[in-house]
């Protein structure tokens, strides 16, 4: 029967960066994966305890490795780190925009590596427990294959469709921080700019009165000193208007981020309602397989039936005819 559906892998951390591959010929230079920066994913498997860096451009897999703990992630530049992937046989690069992205990553890969070295050590301890787990295993292991290969999507569309809600998750949280943090800020501009512009009223109004009378001397200095303080109060209040205006801009792009995240979760929504269509069908080939595995049976059966008894009749045709040539003989 088609195998249960396992959760999906859940991505636990995610990061931009241009990818790239070593040269398998120099085994020196560096080839690009990608042309463009991509998202890098650490993904956490809960069924298999495993955990997998993967990248995906468009439809095509640039990054699907098994983090072990024997893997090293070094940071060779200011912006630049890899790490070497036994298993693919190559060694991965990453550029990132700025050094705390290339921290950050960096941080991560020790500890999703700690994790995997714990992982291993508990797999260990539980197969010394329990001998039979080496003979389910294959069982196990040919299961989850079977289930890769009956459903290639989860292993591109969907874990695209996750990483991409994941960052949009990850950007959601930190603009409604942000703009939290710039609501609780704008009652108090709002009480300074009508301070700015009822001192800047007041100006305009002693420097209008100075020039009314047209006094020199002392009072030069003064409309000078009044002309500067105008200049001052009016570019902070420029300033601030332009704060004001950049939050409400950020106002725009937090609801085009959650439109952003309705519509990946209503994509994944889809894939996940394509795939279970997709075992449903699988499910009833099977059955359908099986039925006439059994039919075949059946008629197998019968025919082999029939043939043991015409095998007797022809018998008792060969005895009734040697019988009658005895008595013709007579």
């Amino acid at each position: 029967m088609f195998p249960h559906h396992r959760e999906r892998e859940q991505p636990i951390f995610s990061s931009r960066a241009h990818v790239f591959q070593i040269d398998p010929a120099t085994k020196r230079n560096w080839i690009p994966a990608s042309k463009h920066a991509v998202t890098v994913s650490f993904f956490y498997d809960a069924n298999r305890n495993v955990y997998r860096i993967i990248s995906v451009g468009g439809t095509k897999a640039i990054i699907n490795c098994s983090v072990t703990p024997s893997m090293t992630f070094t940071k060779t530049s200011q912006k630049f780190g890899q790490w070497a992937d036994s298993r693919a046989n190559t060694v991965y690069g990453l550029g990132f925009a700025t050094e705390q992205q290339l921290h950050q990553f960096s941080e991560k890969f020790k500890e999703v590596k700690d994790a995997a070295r714990l992982a291993r050590e508990k797999s260990q301890d539980k197969e010394l427990a329990n001998t039979a787990l080496s003979i389910a295993a294959p069982q196990f292991s040919q299961r989850l294959v079977s289930d890769e290969l009956q459903s290639p999507h989860r292993s591109i569309c969907e874990m695209n469709l996750d990483t991409e809600l994941f960052t949009l998750q990850d950007s959601n949280t930190k603009l409604v921080a942000a703009l939290h943090e710039a609501n609780a800020n704008v009652e108090q501009w709002k009480k300074q700019l009508a301070a700015y512009q009822e001192e800047t009223d007041r100006l305009r109004e002693q420097l209008a009165e100075i020039e009314a009378h047209g006094g020199h001397g002392p009072s030069d200095l003064l409309k000078d000193e009044l002309t500067q303080s105008l200049e001052e109060l009016e570019a902070l209040l420029k300033a601030k208007d332009e704060e004001i205006h950049i939050l409400q801009n950020k106002k725009v792009e937090y609801h085009d981020m959650e439109h952003d995240r309705d519509e990946a979760i209503h994509r994944l929504r889809e894939t996940e309602m394509r795939n279970a269509e997709m075992e449903r069908r699988i499910q009833n080939t099977e059955q359908t397989l099986s039925n006439s595995l059994e039919e075949r049976d059946r008629m197998e059966s019968e025919i082999q039936r029939a043939i043991e008894i015409l095998d007797i009749k022809i018998f008792d045709l060969n005895d009734l005819r040697q019988s009658l040539v005895k008595l013709i003989d007579k």
